[in-house]
């Protein structure tokens, strides 16, 4: 999932999101009902479980749950594979979301650059005075 850094280095980056100020179009922009994500864990329970700030993420709570069932039956850490696995899956879904934002962004500015591409060309090609068919 490196293609975009290929196309931002090696091709046009004008048509390329900056990863660090996104996003850039409104978040319900061609939808009808997208809702906003929410943390499931508060603020106060994070700091109860001394999680540090790269951890605290939209799956902080599968984490949580984690942390205290490998608390809970120590020596045994093969009893928690079920609370792993439910944690990594968060964590995958998450990536995957963060990815097709990152590509509607893409596409939404790829789309803005063809609009006003096409009204630039658009009235060019008329003349002063004439009227576009």
């Amino acid at each position: 999932m490196g293609a975009h850094l290929a196309r931002r280095y090696v091709g046009d980056s004008s048509g390329e999101p900056d990863p660090l100020r996104m996003p850039s179009f409104p978040p319900d922009y061609g939808f009808s009902g997208r809702k906003e994500r929410e943390m499931v864990a508060t603020q106060q329970e994070m700091n109860d479980a001394q999680l540090v700030l790269q951890q605290r993420d939209y799956c902080a709570h599968y984490l949580i749950q984690l942390l205290k069932c490998k608390r809970d039956s120590f020596p045994n850490f093969l009893a928690c594979k079920h609370e792993q696995h439910d944690w990594e899956y968060c964590e995958h879904l998450d990536y995957v979301k963060r990815m097709k934002e990152f590509e509607r962004e893409r596409r939404l500015l790829q789309r803005k650059q063809r609009r006003e591409q096409r009204e630039a060309d658009l009235a060019r090609s008329q003349a002063p005075g004439e009227v576009a068919l």
